[in-house]
């Protein structure tokens, strides 16, 4: 968990500079840095979610193979929409 959490940290970190070059300075190729950082960020982030994801079904997974299945409750009947529609059915 960590080991991925100190990536993100770090790829951040090594933003600063950057950061401070093209917002301050104005200076074009920090931008690009930046840009390129940026979607490196992006896919790092999705890499993470994808994990977060399988880890958590996997769990799922394992809790409901442990658990049978649960019977089905019956549906109710549906309720009328309109008092006038409920009356005209009792007739």
């Amino acid at each position: 968990m960590t080991n991925r959490f100190d990536e993100l940290k770090n790829l951040i970190m090594s933003l600063e500079a950057d950061f401070a070059k093209f917002y301050e300075k104005e200076n074009q190729t920090a931008g690009t840095r930046v840009r390129k950082a940026m979607q490196d960020l992006k896919n790092v982030a999705q890499s993470i979610r994808l994990q977060v994801q399988n880890i958590k079904n996997e769990k799922v997974e394992a809790v409901s193979k442990d658990k049978p299945a649960a019977a089905a409750k019956p549906k109710a009947p549906a309720k009328p929409a309109d008092k006038k529609e409920a009356k005209s059915k009792k007739k």
